[in-house]
């Protein structure tokens, strides 16, 4: 039927309510399982610096009866060391846009600043998970954190060309050819760090490259979504391996090609300065505001982790 002759409608209307939901929606992920999961600690310095020692291996130990003993050799600790990196956010917002009202938020300022809070936490987890080396400040030189990929080493499985990063040294990590991943790679990595006394259970993080071929890995596993733990924010299973239980997450931040199996416990961020969020100078008829942070990261057995590096990523 027709519209009823000079019946007033909605679109020929001046004045109606808005009606808009007082309330912001962010659709990007908020989770950064790496850093959430790993230790925090205060550091005083730029440079923080940790010593690390392991056991001699053992062995069918004897001797005579009367044994005048021929001190052995001993082997100094290793020191490793790593640079604090300065993560920030600025952003500026006119005096007007703060005081008048608003959906979502009574205050632009305060809404922006645990935005960027979020977004800086993001990048965190995204720089601690890359293949990085330490890096000095300099005047025109921002420092560097090294990242996980630059302390795991000798417990890996790389493609042809590919060699071990060195921490003492602060060298990275070279990569190699690219190959499949494959149950066989996983197991060789996790067999090294079993034989170099890493623990039993550890958290394998895998990117989406190479979730959906892990999930074909169901010959000697099992795997249960764990639904407990909300801090981490992630779909975690569980993968029952030749040497424990894994806890599998999923990874957004860290590169395609890698797999990682991670003893949290042996990891910890350490802060210098703390995220906070400051006002900048005042130029004009606005508030400039920065959000900032001063981080790196630790690893204090990196024999502990392992690594299944230069996978196919298409």
């Amino acid at each position: 039927m027709a519209k009823l002759t000079n019946s007033f409608a909605t679109f020929d209307a001046v004045g109606d309510k808005e009606d808009v939901d007082d309330q912001i929606y962010r659709t990007s992920p908020e989770e950064t399982p790496f850093i959430s999961a790993i230790g925090r600690s205060k550091t005083m310095s730029t440079n923080p610096e940790w010593q690390t020692d392991a056991l001699e291996q053992p062995t069918n130990n004897k001797v005579v009866q009367g044994n005048e003993p021929t001190p052995n050799a001993l082997t100094p600790t290793v020191m490793l060391s790593n640079r604090t990196q300065i993560s920030e956010k600025t952003y500026a917002v006119t005096e007007t846009q703060e005081v008048v009202g608003k959906y979502g938020r009574a205050s632009e300022v305060a809404y922006q600043d645990a935005k960027k809070m979020i977004e800086l936490k993001r990048d965190i987890e995204f720089a601690a998970l890359q293949n990085s080396t330490a890096i000095v400040a300099a005047a025109a030189t921002a420092p560097q954190a090294r990242g996980v990929l630059g302390f795991i080493y000798e417990n890996t499985s790389f493609g042809t060309g590919g060699a071990d990063p060195d921490p003492a040294t602060n060298t990275a990590q070279t990569d190699g050819t690219q190959r499949a991943f494959t149950e066989a790679l996983l197991n060789e990595a996790a067999t090294k760090a079993w034989d170099n006394g890493a623990k039993a259970n550890l958290s394998l993080y895998i990117p989406s490259a190479q979730r959906a071929v892990f999930s074909g890995f169901d010959v000697n596993s099992t795997k249960f979504t764990l639904t407990k733990d909300a801090t981490l924010n992630a779909t975690i299973d569980v993968y029952r391996g030749d040497f424990g239980i894994y806890k599998v997450v999923n990874s957004r931040y860290q590169r395609q090609r890698e797999v990682f199996g991670i003893d949290t416990s042996t990891w910890k961020q350490r802060v210098l300065r703390p995220m906070k969020a400051i006002d900048l100078a005042k130029t004009g008829d606005n508030r400039k505001r920065m959000v900032n942070t001063e981080w790196t990261l630790q690893c204090t057995a990196p024999l502990g982790n392992f690594a299944v590096r230069d996978l196919t990523t298409a």
